[in-house]
C-alpha cells in the first residue's frame, strides 16, 4: 500500500493529542518527585516523602521507562511512526515493574491509601489503550 493511499484518521490526531497531554502530566509528576521539588511535594505527609525517596534505583528506572516511553510513544502517534507501538509497549514493561513495586514488594497501598490503587488502574487502562490503538493503527497501515 503507497502511503499516500492511506487516510489519516481524525481520531489519531485527537488521541495523538490527548496522549500526550495525559503523558505530560506524568513526565512532570516523575520530575517533580526526583528532583523534589518542594512546591510539589509539599502535597505529601513525611512518611510518603520517605516512601518515594527510598525507592530501589530499579524501581526508579523502571518508573522512568513507564513515562518517558510513553511521552515520546505518545509524539510518535502525531508523527504517524510505527515505532510508538514498541514505545507504548516497553512503558508498559516498566509500569509492570513500577506496579510490582508499589503494591506487591513496597507497602505503597498503605502508604498512598486506595486512591492510589485506584488511579493505578486508572494508568494501567490508558496505556493499555494506547498501546493497542498504535497498535492498531500500525496494522492499517496509518504508522509508518
Amino acid at each position: 500500500m503507497d502511503e499516500s493511499d492511506t487516510r489519516v484518521p481524525r481520531h489519531l490526531w485527537i488521541v495523538g493529542t490527548l496522549a500526550v497531554l495525559w503523558n505530560a502530566v506524568g513526565a512532570f509528576d516523575y520530575s517533580a518527585s526526583q528532583m523534589r521539588l518542594e512546591s510539589y511535594m509539599s502535597q505529601f505527609t513525611p512518611e510518603q516523602l520517605e516512601y518515594f525517596y527510598g525507592f530501589p534505583a530499579w524501581a526508579v528506572a523502571a518508573w522512568a521507562v513507564g513515562v518517558w516511553f510513553s511521552l515520546v510513544g505518545s509524539l510518535g502517534l502525531l508523527l504517524r511512526r510505527s515505532w510508538a507501538t514498541w514505545l507504548f509497549g516497553a512503558a508498559l514493561a516498566g509500569l509492570a515493574v513500577t506496579t510490582l513495586y508499589n503494591f506487591v514488594l513496597s507497602d505503597g497501598l498503605a502508604m498512598m491509601g486506595q486512591g492510589a490503587a485506584v488511579f493505578s488502574a486508572v494508568i494501567w487502562i490508558i496505556a493499555l489503550a494506547l498501546f493497542f490503538y498504535a497498535r492498531s493503527m500500525s496494522k492499517r497501515g496509518v504508522l509508518r
